[in-house]
């Protein structure tokens, strides 16, 4: 089995000065992309292949990961009038103006033995204004990592906000026919990349989550004799058990801090949520209530969980403290509300809503305002926060069967299949990488 583990990180990342000067006539405000505008029109960007080896995967990595993000709209590399650009040389920004280039990113690639170096610049074609110079280095294996940095910082200085492009999902992959299908453990770089199975199929696996550090995974294996959550460790691959419950065990999640499990527990046909201290093993119940509780998810600041239950008839969404108390219902609308997952920012929840034989991913604050609705088909579930909390991950399928994973933006506007070829479901967003 090949694990991510294996993968050598990037060893370094430096700032170069900024070289370029604006002339007076030219003089405006650097461009910006409005990431909260519902009807924003994608940035036009030209993004040729960098020089040297591997330039052209790497500038088509970056030009893709814009684009999907669809707050970007690379040019067509035919429309170009300059080839060949230097890094330490002016772009010909008339030639760029020309095709109505916003903004241009332009980079060499340079290898040495064992090392990769990428120098890039980002330039405000109509300002003619050097925005961004950045090195990164790592080794050659690692040059897509390296292109998903160069998109991340693209993405930042041009939306203001943190990117999202070197992470990984963790997720269920499918195969098989409905009613019998192998589920396995897997994970990937978040565009579809590199691809590899950390189970072998012979169990089920559900809902598996990542770490705040990126490194480790809770997720519940399923077997004939019953269920058991467990901890993987994705550097060492070392696994453990949460350990032994009486009752079936589901639904685990990290604390923020990664000190501790939330997940739930039936027992007798009642299901309750309960708290495990990693440190200590010690578990404590949070709810006591004779409906079914599920489903807990961390407030960023470890204060609050959202999970949903049934104790008012349906399905609906609620909000406790960490320690149990206050519990709280928070959606009205109508329908069942499940599987509730906090932003990473605070400012969001997001749930699975179903009415009649319509599935729906929707998007509330959590003092239970604001619903909004993202998407709705036969059957949308289980959605997964990008780390900067702009862009959602979830499960769609068919009314002919098949699982497929899709992404959406909280506007609603950007609705697009993710690029893996497989069926997937259960999907979770790493943090940034380090």
């Amino acid at each position: 089995m090949t694990t991510f583990s294996k993968r050598t990180l990037l060893s370094a990342l430096a700032a170069l000065p900024a070289a370029a000067l604006i002339a007076p006539a030219m003089a405006r405000a650097d461009i910006e992309v409005n990431v909260n505008r519902g009807d924003v029109q994608p940035l036009p960007i030209a993004i040729p292949a960098f020089g040297g080896q591997q330039g052209g995967d790497i500038a088509g990595v970056i030009s893709a990961n814009l684009q999907r993000s669809g707050l970007f709209r690379p040019l067509d590399p035919a429309s170009f009038t300059e080839h060949d650009l230097n890094v330490a040389v002016e772009p010909r920004f008339a030639g760029w103006q020309a095709i109505n280039a916003q903004a241009l990113v332009n980079g060499q690639v340079t290898v040495d033995g064992a090392r990769l170096q990428v120098d890039f610049r980002l330039w405000d074609v109509f300002a003619q204004k050097q925005l961004l110079g950045l090195q990164f280095a790592s080794s050659p294996e690692n040059w897509r990592r390296v292109a998903h940095k160069i998109s991340d910082a693209i993405y930042e200085r041009l939306t203001g906000e943190k990117g999202y492009f070197d992470t990984r999902v963790v997720f269920v992959a499918e195969t098989g026919a409905r009613g019998a299908k192998t589920k396995r453990l897997a994970i990937m770089d978040q565009d579809g990349a590199n691809p590899s199975y950390l189970t072998d199929g012979s169990s089920i696996i559900m809902t598996p989550r990542f770490s705040s550090n990126s490194q480790e995974i809770t997720y519940m294996e399923l077997r004939p004799e019953g269920s058991k959550i467990y901890l993987l460790n994705l550097d060492t691959t070392r696994r453990e058990s949460l350990g032994d419950f009486k009752g079936m065990v589901f639904a685990p999640r990290f604390s923020p801090d990664g000190g501790k499990v939330a997940f739930s527990v039936e027992r007798g046909g009642n299901t309750d949520i309960f708290v495990m201290d990693l440190k200590s093993r010690v578990s404590a119940r949070l709810t006591v209530d004779p409906a079914i509780d599920t489903s807990p998810s961390f407030s960023p600041d470890g204060a609050r969980i959202a999970f949903n239950s049934d104790r008012s008839g349906s399905p609906q969404l609620y909000i406790m403290g960490a320690d149990g108390s206050n519990p709280r219902r928070i959606s009205f609308g109508q329908g069942r509300y499940t599987t509730p997952v906090w932003s990473p920012t605070g400012e969001f929840i997001a749930f699975t809503k179903q009415v009649g034989g319509q599935f729906s991913i929707g998007v509330m604050k959590p003092d239970g305002t604001d619903e909004r609705i993202l998407t709705t088909s036969y059957l949308d579930e289980g959605p997964a926060w990008a780390p900067n909390g702009r862009v959602l991950l979830f499960s769609r399928e068919g009314a002919g069967g098949g699982t497929k994973l899709w992404s959406v933006d909280v506007t609603g506007r950007i609705l697009q299949p993710m690029p893996y070829p497989g069926s997937g479901s259960d999907p979770a967003w790493s943090p940034l990488l380090n």
